[in-house]
């Protein structure tokens, strides 16, 4: 992948986001209006590579980190690039604000992606004059070592922005899925709203503590959900496949899932209840340290996923 990027906003995504490129072959021009910004995100792009070429999985840290270039500039940043990879605060004004600014400077054959977790790109382009080339494309944190990303087209993105997207992030080393239809959260985020709606009934409801629930889920589901999802996962669970396993449990998680529309509000005692016992587990001050520690976990498990495939199969 030789193509030029622009990654708009230097904060964790922004900097990952630029690690994706890089590792495929990309040049990156990162951006960010905050100096302070561009400061800690060169720092720490450093330390990252580093780990990536440690565990084998860039050739050089130092040939990647030479790919990448800081600015101050957004129109240095995207006047000759392919793709916009947009990270800015999770705010619809402030996208809309910024994207007439982007089809303004990039090149019109450029494609506007965005990194929101939540709302739309129909919330935020609808009267651009390059509207057709701008959708989503929202990753899983870290994207550099999350392969997953989502693209989710607006009503009036062109067919071939779409599909061209599909070959930039695979290209880029990115697992691409296709939102067909606009909706807030998108589908993982969405799945994620579900487990933890339900995670946090059942410690705030005094079921569990909120570490034997994460326990729970790092050493129960999450060891076949990370390389299977859960329709395989049934799939596999019952003799006769998925309809055995519907026919055997159908009825008794009907129930539980009735049960589980009863929503509750994450309200202050909860959530000051939840970070009590967090920090019990964590301190505040340990907060990046684990961060660290969760990204070299993670390197570990790619550099896992990848010898295991090769050797066993997808």
């Amino acid at each position: 992948m030789s193509r030029k990027v622009a990654v708009v906003g230097a904060g964790l995504i922004g900097r990952a986001w630029s690690m994706v490129f890089v590792r495929s072959g990309a040049t990156v021009a990162l951006y960010d209006k905050n100096a302070e910004g561009l400061e800690a995100a060169a720092s720490l792009l450093d330390v990252n590579l580093a780990d990536l070429e440690a565990n084998e999985l860039i050739p050089s840290a130092s040939e990647a980190r030479a790919r990448i270039r800081l600015t101050a500039d957004l129109a240095d940043a995207v006047g000759d690039v392919a793709w916009v990879q947009e990270n800015v605060f999770e705010d619809r004004e402030v996208k809309r604000a910024l994207y007439p600014e982007l089809d303004r400077l990039a090149p019109a054959d450029a494609i506007l992606a965005s990194s929101t977790s939540t709302f739309p790109a129909s919330t935020f382009t609808e009267t651009l004059e390059g509207r057709a080339r701008c959708l989503v494309a929202h990753p899983v944190n870290p994207p550099y070592l999350v392969p997953l990303v989502e693209i989710a087209p607006t009503p009036w993105t062109d067919a071939d922005v779409v599909e061209q997207a599909h070959t930039i992030m695979s290209d880029a080393g990115m697992t691409p899925i296709t939102v067909k239809k606009e909706i807030d959260g998108f589908i993982l985020n969405r799945l994620q709203v579900a487990v933890l709606a339900e995670a946090f009934k059942l410690v705030d409801g005094g079921y569990v503590s909120a570490d034997d629930l994460d326990k729970t889920i790092k050493d129960g589901l999450g060891y076949r959900w990370s390389f299977m999802g859960p329709f395989e996962t049934i799939d596999l669970n019952a003799p006769g496949g998925i309809r055995d396993y519907i026919d055997r449990l159908g009825p008794p998680y009907l129930e539980i899932a009735e049960q589980q529309a009863q929503t509750k509000d994450w309200d202050a005692p909860m959530v000051d209840a939840f970070e009590a016992q967090r920090r019990e587990v964590l301190p505040a001050d340990g907060l990046v340290d684990r961060q660290v520690w969760r990204d070299r976990r993670l390197m570990a498990l790619v550099r896992h996923k990848k010898e295991a495939s090769e050797k066993i199969g997808d």
